[in-house]
């Protein structure tokens, strides 16, 4: 079962299936090193919901959440 960043509960382990956004945004997400098949896991959610917090390849960064509606994961076991 597929899901998006913006579904993953917090503390859930994914891996990245695709980025299905503009070709701006796309560029970003990648030059961050979200690439499909990179694993992540979402480490929080701000008070008011927006921005995510995820982790990968040793590193966190903070996503708008309308930015993690168009990853798309893989859950992991």
């Amino acid at each position: 079962m597929n899901v998006t960043l913006q579904q993953l509960q917090v503390g859930a382990t994914a891996r990245i299936k695709s980025i299905q956004t503009e070709s701006s945004t796309n560029q970003r997400l990648m030059t961050l090193g979200l690439l499909p098949g990179t694993s992540i896991k979402k480490i929080q959610i701000a008070p008011l919901g927006d921005p995510i917090a995820i982790e990968f390849n040793g590193q966190r960064i903070s996503l708008r959440k309308s930015e993690a509606a168009f990853i798309e994961l893989e859950p992991l076991s």
